[in-house]
């Protein structure tokens, strides 16, 4: 075969595998970076005192019914060593609900994480439930029966398009005892696209470099 041909195809197999590499680190690379934003993160331990019907959130307005703020020592604390937490039905009659007050944006493409713990009454014997929503990206109701401890739950989903939302924790009852929630956390994540781009850009460095370095000599 002649030398010059054979030349050519050792140069075009060189700069394909170097191509395919630098993709492949692309690939891998595009999804460990990824950038996470914390939107919400809250304990309710940072609230000022505990009280029934509370209503002087940081984080929340209480947009219908009551809750009540409890768990310090000696104040309706059903579930020691979690701080304060929040029930969902205060002591109106009527179950609260609870709302973000912040309003969260959210991109095509965005990974939504949320996760928060929800524990039973821990007095009467029935099964309450709560109704978890961030705007029209996601609903939820969740029913524990009274004698569950603080359980985690956790929902991931990506966002199909440009949205803005609140999310919102609707108590459901009338009887002033209700879910008992704590440790709320809602994030987003959204791939890095120039970890992508400057990838490929050095496999286009390489295969060019390759182009350049010295021809083999081949002997009959």
């Amino acid at each position: 075969m002649n030398k010059s041909i054979v030349l050519k195809i050792l140069n075009k197999i060189g700069i394909a595998l170097t191509a395919l590499t630098a993709i492949g680190f692309a690939s891998t690379n595009s999804v460990k970076a990824a950038s996470v934003t914390t939107l919400l993160q809250d304990s309710f331990d940072q609230e000022n005192s505990t009280a029934l019907n509370y209503d002087h959130f940081a984080n929340w307005n209480v947009i219908k019914g009551s809750v009540d703020l409890i768990g310090s020592v000696g104040f309706y604390d059903f579930l020691p060593a979690n701080g304060l937490y929040v029930d969902l039905d205060g002591s109106t009659g009527q179950a609260g609900t609870i709302e973000s007050k912040k309003t969260f944006n959210f991109q095509a493409g965005d990974t939504v994480n949320l996760s928060f713990q929800l524990a039973g009454n821990q007095r009467d014997n029935v099964t309450d439930s709560v109704t978890v929503s961030l705007g029209n990206l996601f609903s939820e109701t969740f029913s524990l029966p009274r004698s569950q401890a603080f359980t985690n739950f956790t929902r991931s989903f990506t966002v199909a398009s440009i949205t803005n939302a609140t999310l919102d924790f609707k108590g459901i009852g009338k009887d002033n005892i209700g879910l008992l929630l704590d440790n709320v956390t809602l994030t987003k994540s959204v791939p890095e696209p120039g970890s992508i781009m400057g990838l490929l850009a050095f496999g286009a460095f390489g295969a060019t470099s390759l182009r350049k370095r010295k021809q083999p000599t081949f002997r009959n």
